[in-house]
């Protein structure tokens, strides 16, 4: 049996005065995929980079088993203005960091186009920094996989991944060579990916609490771990009861007793404190957005948007209808348009205007009175009065790095939320603050304590929508689970743009989907779920496949070496009479069948339909099983074909 990658020993981090964690214990195993969670603040990044080598610690030992190398991916993804793709590889694959069968850049290079391949970043001279936030991710962890690593260590890399990109990161961790260990609150990610969870946290004996397995096993363990903690307390509470009985006599009678007892007797009642500590339900900040008391039943009707971007179509023929109540989620890979929808429909930037076809086709339903009566016309976006939208933005650039906790929750020592005057130091304590940290520089923070600023921002804004770009971004799984509750509860409209598949299983009433491929395709699924049954049935289906990028045979002249010839495809088996026929009438087949899939389109974006949810679920089913004909039809046609 092979030795453990890592052993850690008794490890403890201390600042000033404050103990991070202390007397940490694990080792990490030859191909284990190890998922590190706990609440913000707990010391879990920086455990990563004591891991890693790059941080320092207080007490104990972390011993690497001989010759192990490591690999770190950081939460910010760091690239200089001139790396390209493929150079941001190259460059760190420095003589100190290369394999040992890595001998010059120019191996170098071949093993970068080689990582790239397996990463799916094909335009190697594209600018680092001109990748979106999910490819500079892919960028990251490529350039580690690079250095062929024994142990991979990832700081929350599902924070700028899209659902496929999330899809992509699992599928690599499960089928890799390496041992990993990864830092996130994904709890969809922990399901599927990780085969053992350390939770970090100093309510534990030893600072940690460990369960082999994925996390519905997690819950289940500690669930187990916590009702044996309950028994333990209640028993103890008996006897600290008659210490305390005992303990309170006159000193007189208590003079002839041993000091053992005494001594005893205090440390039984310090035992129970810690027990009560450990059962307690873990601290989550107090989330509870406020609402206008606005009864408008549309606040937003949006109809035939369209949205050009760089040359790239990102959508056309786009219907909105926000109204309260709804929890619209936006999906789509990074750069398919979701942050410029959400501009256009807040009005920040404007939509293209509509073709011609498009206005004569609109004024033709409106003539005919197919339209309700107020729907806007095409191309249009009807907004109701004084409407107000309070925005979560990803990027929390409104939050300066130098300024005081105290200053960025108020310039003065209160805040005023629904209608009442909270001070600062009670509003901090909401959100898991403590008065000492009001002076702290938000650049001290960790990134779930930013991301409890932010939101306690917000909270003081009445909103009639609120648009949320990446909520759960650094937040740990208690404060997620209050974040989704509050929003569950929010009476208003919700535009939901989130990686979290569980928060958008969880909230989401509606899925917009849009797909990214310079086409304008976007499209409406009921919930989640059928969103996700028919992305996976569609990826399941024959496209037609790329020829994968080689690594070219010299770095001068990039030439790349002829591919070996494919061997020979068996000869396929002629049609039948029978299937004659069938190729013969399926051009109208699939004519039909696209026709049913046009007809529930639009009956789904008509206004009527989306305000009604009942009738709108009944009418993404119908849409759906129409594209799934349709997509057999096309595969059978495919079949057929190929065997004329």
């Amino acid at each position: 049996m092979a030795p453990p990658v890592v052993t850690v020993r008794e490890l403890g981090k201390h600042f000033g005065h404050r103990t991070l964690f202390t007397g940490v214990s694990f080792s990490i195993e030859e191909g284990e995929r190890l998922a590190l969670i706990g609440p913000n603040g707990s010391g879990k990044s920086t455990l990563m980079k004591m891991l890693a080598g790059i941080e320092h610690y207080d007490e104990g030992t972390i011993t690497n088993r001989k010759g192990m190398r490591a690999a770190y991916v950081a939460q910010a993804d760091t690239f200089t203005k001139d790396e390209t793709v493929l150079t941001a590889i190259v460059n760190a694959l420095t003589p100190k960091a290369r394999p040992a069968h890595i001998h010059d850049e120019h191996e170098a290079e071949i093993a970068a186009y080689m990582v790239l391949g397996r990463v799916g970043l094909e335009d190697y001279d594209a600018p680092a920094l001109s990748l979106s936030g999910g490819q500079r991710k892919r960028l990251s962890i490529a350039r580690q996989m690079a250095m062929e690593p024994d142990l991979m260590l990832l700081d929350e890399p599902t924070n700028h991944l899209d659902v496929e990109g999330i899809d992509w990161l699992e599928e690599l961790l499960s089928n890799a060579d390496f041992a990993s260990v990864v830092v996130t609150h994904d709890r969809a990610f922990l399901q599927s990916t990780a085969t053992r969870i350390i939770e970090l946290s100093t309510s534990y004996p030893e600072g940690t609490f460990s369960v082999s397995g994925n996390y519905e096993e997690f819950l289940f363990r500690k669930q187990e771990f916590i009702e044996g903690q309950s028994r333990a307390a209640q028993s103890l509470a008996t006897i600290v009861k008659e210490d305390l009985r005992w303990l309170g006599r006159k000193a007189k009678a208590r003079r002839t007793k041993s000091k053992s007892r005494i001594d005893a007797s205090h440390e039984r009642i310090d035992e129970l404190a810690a027990l009560k500590a450990r059962v307690a339900p873990p601290k989550a900040a107090h989330i509870d957005f406020s609402a206008t008391d606005r009864q408008t039943q549309k606040l937003v009707i949006a109809r035939g948007l369209r949205k050009t971007l760089g040359g790239k179509l990102l959508f056309t023929g786009l219907d909105v209808m926000l109204t309260p109540g709804q929890k619209l989620g936006l999906m789509g890979p990074n750069g398919s348009g979701k942050t410029t929808l959400i501009k256009i429909l807040t009005g920040e930037i404007d939509t293209d205007p509509p073709t011609p076809e498009e206005l004569a086709e609109a004024a033709r339903d409106d003539a005919s009175g197919l339209l309700p009566h107020g729907t806007p016309l095409c191309g249009t976006i009807k907004r109701a009065p004084n409407l107000r939208v309070v925005i979560f933005s990803q990027h929390r650039t409104e939050l300066d790095p130098k300024m005081t906790l105290a200053e960025a929750f108020s310039p003065s020592d209160s805040v005023i939320y629904r209608d009442k005057l909270v001070h600062v130091n009670s509003w901090a304590q909401r959100f898991l603050f403590n008065k000492d940290q009001l002076r702290s520089p938000i650049a001290t923070l960790s990134g779930g304590e930013q991301a409890r600023v932010h939101i306690a921002k917000l909270m003081l804004e009445p909103a009639d929508i609120l648009v949320l770009d990446e909520p759960t971004n650094d937040l740990d799984i208690p404060s997620l689970q209050v974040l989704e509750q509050s929003l569950e509860d929010f009476p208003g409209s919700i535009i939901l743009v989130t990686h979290d598949r569980a928060m958008l299983d969880e909230l989401a009433t509606q899925i917009l989907a849009l797909d990214g491929e310079g086409e304008g395709g976007c499209r409406y699924f009921a919930d989640y779920q059928q969103w996700e049954t028919i992305r996976q049935r569609e990826a399941r289906q024959p496209k037609a496949k790329s020829k994968p990028a080689e690594a070219p045979t010299t770095s001068s002249t990039g030439a790349k070496p002829a591919s070996a010839p494919a061997p020979a495809a068996p000869k396929p088996k002629k049609l039948s009479f029978k299937e004659q026929q069938e190729l013969a009438g399926m051009e109208l087949a699939i004519k039909q069948a696209e026709n049913e899939v046009q007809k529930a389109s639009a009956r789904m974006g008509d206004p009527a339909v989306m305000a009604d949810r009942k009738k709108f679920t009944e009418v993404c089913r119908e849409h759906a099983k129409a594209q799934e004909e349709s997509a057999k039809l096309y595969e059978r046609w495919q079949e057929l074909e190929a065997r004329k």
